[in-house]
């Protein structure tokens, strides 16, 4: 199992950008699919976007397309989530995730976590 650990998260201003950084411990990113997912207060907890640990395919939820982007860095054993125009519906405890499973976008799917990271986007 791949320990992980978000970082990045903040206050940030609707229309702003933030960047979130996921580490991995343990294991090597590569060796698994990795996701983001996020759970607003009330709210499930809710696929973001995933990049496959083969040819870095990507898949992002329709909330996200054309404003969010997920990456990885092997040689820092590291996942990214770039977002950009933010709105308040963003706000949220954003969750990193690692998976077995190929092209796996459900939160049962998903074996390893980290403990989260708040965003608030202020209006």
């Amino acid at each position: 199992q791949v320990q992980l650990v978000e970082s990045g998260g903040g206050l940030v201003q609707a229309g702003g950008s933030l960047r979130l950084s996921c580490a991995a411990s343990g294991r090597a990113v590569s060796d698994y699919g990795m996701g983001w997912f996020r759970q607003a207060p009330g709210k499930e907890r809710v696929f973001v976007a995933r990049i496959s640990r083969r040819f870095e395919i990507t898949s992002y939820a329709d909330f996200v397309k054309g404003r969010f982007t997920i990456s990885r860095d092997n040689a820092k054993n590291t996942v990214y989530l770039q977002m950009n125009s933010l709105s308040p519906e963003d706000t949220a405890v954003y969750y990193c995730a690692g998976t077995e499973l190929y092209g796996a976008t459900l939160r049962h799917q998903y074996d390893s976590w980290g403990q989260g990271t708040q965003v608030t986007v202020s209006s």
